[in-house]
């Protein structure tokens, strides 16, 4: 017997699609109600079958999950900062009044207007934005959580009501049924973490991740504000058939300048637990890692003829034993004792084309605007430094590397200065 394939490998899963029978007209055809339903369903379900098959699906546009605007005057005790107690069951309001000041200051957000399209491929769309209250769209079992998941749904409603005309001859027909189905969404609210969907070809199955996630909520306490920086909107999946692999993070700061032994201690040149860093927002495959991926450069100081350049050798250091077949970041140091020197320039090339994923994709790895934000640096290190300045187009950050067309070249650099 053949053992099934495991998600996430190519080629996993059969291609599912319906029935496509359309309706097919002649002179002196009877046509119920049932074949005009026919009908509409064939047309949905191609528009649906091309939309994941050709397109996939995730966030379109908007859909950004804010805190809900709160007012001048706070509940008793409450001082701005979070809460590190865990969140706390609200208390029974005693009167109108306290009632009403009571749900002015519970944990809301609100989803901005916007469009996304879900595996099965139906359009989800957002008109005009709506608000939340956390704790009254959780499940009752899931209200002890400080971790909450916000996401929405396709959904359809039978809308304005109808008295049939006839009545039908093979069955009871109600007074009154709904003449229209109104297509609308549905927000979910969970405090347990949602599954991943880690199939490599999305448009060949469809129905198992009919909820699109577009934030995580930290530390969240319902009888208070939520705040923004509370709020992690990199849940979110971008439209399209697949999540390309990006670097989501490096050791150094891209265009600054350390000294000479700060470069030493960066480079790994006499320390072995020392090294380059880079990470990944997925698993990449270990034997991916081979020499000539990553290159070190030096761009002596001085300009004109006499500045010079020499490669620097290292090597990828042993990844975990418990990465296995695949690994989140690698380091990569100085096996040799070249030195550097006062107005050094160090530029570091990471060949992302060859770094393949779980799918065997390659990484996105384009260094757009070099604003991969620096992991583990020092606290004295300028917010701008660490953060990576600024956000993304999309308004959703931090920055990663990628332009979306997968492949090319991470390049970054920094400078080399005595005090």
């Amino acid at each position: 017997m053949t053992e099934p394939e495991t998600p996430g490998t190519p080629g996993a899963g059969e291609f599912e699609a319906p029935p496509l029978r359309r309706l097919r007209y002649f002179h002196g055809q009877m046509l119920g109600a049932r074949d005009f339903q026919r009908e509409q369903d064939y047309y949905r379900e191609r528009l649906k079958l091309r939309m994941r098959g050709l397109l996939g699906y995730g966030v379109v546009c908007g859909l950004f999950v804010e805190p809900v605007p709160g007012h001048d005057d706070c509940p008793p005790g409450y001082d701005g900062h979070p809460v590190a107690d865990g969140p706390a069951a609200p208390e029974e309001p005693a009167d109108e009044h306290t009632e009403a000041e009571y749900a002015r200051h519970r944990a809301r957000v609100r989803i901005t207007s916007g469009l996304a399209v879900d595996s099965d491929g139906n359009e989800v769309v957002v008109r005009d934005g709506c608000d939340i209250d956390l704790y009254k769209a959780l499940l009752p079992g899931e209200r002890d959580t400080g971790t909450v998941w916000v996401g929405i749904r396709y959904a359809e409603r039978p809308v304005e009501p109808t008295r049939a005309v006839y009545n039908d001859a093979c069955a009871d027909t109600s007074d009154c049924e709904f003449g229209w189905t109104e297509e609308c969404h549905k927000v979910v609210v969970t405090g347990c973490a949602p599954p991943v969907d880690e199939r490599c070809d999305t448009c060949c199955s469809h129905g198992a991740h009919t909820t699109l996630w577009l934030a995580r909520i930290d530390r969240v306490d319902w009888r208070r504000p939520v705040r923004r920086d509370q709020i992690h909107l990199n849940v979110r999946r971008p439209f399209g058939r697949h999540v390309p692999t990006v670097i989501t993070g490096v050791n150094w700061i891209h265009g600054h300048t350390y000294t000479i032994d700060e470069a030493k201690a960066l480079l790994g040149t006499q320390d072995e637990d020392g090294g380059l860093v880079v990470r990944f927002s997925a698993g990449v495959r270990t034997d991916s890692l081979q020499p000539g991926v990553v290159e070190i450069q030096v761009i002596e100081g001085g300009s004109g003829r006499n500045a010079s350049t020499w490669y620097m050798g290292g090597t990828f250091t042993e990844p975990d034993a418990e990465c296995g077949e695949f690994t989140r970041e690698f380091r990569y140091r100085q096996t040799t004792r070249e030195m550097l020197q006062d107005g050094d320039r160090v530029l570091i090339t990471v060949r992302a084309a060859f770094l393949l994923d779980r799918c065997r994709r390659p990484v996105d790895g384009t260094h757009v605007g070099g604003r991969v934000p620096a992991i583990d640096v020092a606290p004295d290190t300028p917010a701008a430094a660490r953060e990576g300045r600024d956000l993304p187009p999309s308004g959703i950050g931090p920055w990663t590397s990628g332009t979306g067309a997968g492949g090319d070249v991470f390049e970054s650099w920094f400078f080399v200065k005595e005090r």
